[in-house]
This record gives C-alpha cells, sequence and structure tokens, in this order.
C-alpha cells in the first residue's frame, strides 16, 4: 500500500465513530438523485465507492436499489455492513479488483478526492470496466489544484482537488461520456461552492 493511502485510512480509522456521527445527516440526496436519474436502469445495482459507514448505501436501498458499498477503511466497512445489511467490500481505489460490466451506477461521493491526481485515469478506467454500457457515474470531489496532505489533529489525509476543466480530461480519457455538472453547495455564489459535482456515464459502443 502507497504511503498516502496507508496515512489517509489509519486518519479515517482513528476517527471513524466522530466521522459517522458529523456527516450521516448531511444531505446529499442532489447528488444520489442525479445518479440514479443517469442511470439505464431503475431501479438498477449500485457501487458506493468510498461508502464511509454507509448512509447513502441506506438511502438508496431504502428506494429499492441493489448496493454494494466499497472502503478501504475497516472500521467504515464493519459500520456499512450493519448499518445498510448489504455487502461491503474492503479495497483500496489503487487496487480496485471490480467485477466487469455489474454496476448501473457508481456513486463517489467525496471519496474520489483522496486519488493521486496521476493515477486518476487508471483509476477511473477501471471503473468504466465494472459499468453496464450506459451505466452512470457521479463524482463529488473538492474543488481548486492544490494535491497534498490535510494535516489534522488525529493525522493526515491525502487531498486533490479538481476543477471542471481538469476532471473532464480525465473522464474522457477513460472513454466516459460528459452528461452535465453543478456545484455545491446550492444557493451559493459559484466561487464560494467548494465542491464540483460530475455526471458521466459510459459511453455505448455503436455497432
Amino acid at each position: 500500500m502507497e504511503q498516502h493511502e496507508h496515512l489517509t485510512i489509519a486518519e479515517y480509522q482513528a476517527t471513524a465513530e466522530s466521522f459517522r456521527d458529523g456527516t450521516w445527516d448531511h444531505d446529499v440526496s442532489q447528488n444520489r438523485d442525479a445518479l440514479v436519474a443517469a442511470m439505464p436502469k431503475i431501479p438498477g445495482k449500485i457501487l458506493d465507492l468510498g461508502c464511509g459507514p454507509g448512509r447513502d448505501l441506506v438511502a438508496f436501498k431504502r428506494q429499492g436499489h441493489t448496493v454494494i458499498g466499497l472502503d478501504a477503511t475497516p472500521a467504515f466497512v464493519e459500520m456499512a455492513q450493519q448499518a445498510a445489511d448489504c455487502e461491503v467490500w474492503q479495497q483500496s481505489f489503487l487496487r480496485l479488483e471490480l467485477p466487469p460490466e455489474t454496476f448501473d451506477g457508481i456513486f463517489a461521493n467525496a471519496s474520489l478526492l483522496h486519488v493521486p491526481r496521476g493515477e486518476m485515469v487508471r483509476v477511473l478506467k477501471d471503473l468504466h470496466q465494472t459499468l453496464v454500457p450506459g451505466g452512470a457515474i457521479v463524482i463529488s470531489i473538492c474543488r481548486g489544484d492544490d494535491e497534498g496532505y490535510s494535516v489534522r489533529p488525529t493525522g493526515s489525509r491525502y487531498v486533490v482537488g479538481w476543477e471542471y476543466e481538469t476532471l473532464t480530461a480525465c473522464l474522457e480519457k477513460a472513454n466516459f461520456e460528459i452528461l452535465h455538472h453543478y456545484y455545491r453547495p446550492p444557493g451559493l455564489p459559484c466561487e464560494a461552492q467548494s465542491w464540483l459535482v460530475m455526471v458521466a456515464r459510459r459511453k455505448v459502443l455503436s455497432c
């Protein structure tokens, strides 16, 4: 495991309970709705990439979708399994082992921001192959062009910022079609919206 992964996972592991308590009531229904609207089948099969304690697994499951979580932090895997009563895979983003053409949607909410800039296209290609043709992905990611460690009292998280133009280039290299994008939190001037949300899908090859 890369050093930045080890440090990031260790920080989440050390703060798992407080992270769950502090984020469980965050309203990201806008992002979940954007994924479902773009999926080729409803209800469908959804991979929650970086599922954390399982908040969005629970929400998707209540809507009737089949859900599988994925997270590298052991405490989050256990929490998500208990909360959503579903399968949760313990994997890191740089070593994904995903079944081909399985998911109608991938929900990557505040998770791919931990992938180094130079590895993003490779990771997106891994995600591309596990989607069914026409399958959708929603990526919520912090804005900016910085890359490095966010130092906290409990450790460090490796964080990378992206803007529309730079992330679009990576998605296109991984053979995704951009459907639309927006910024969050809603209701603020664009310069004050710190999150970029990209909605894309795996291209359907024409005969």
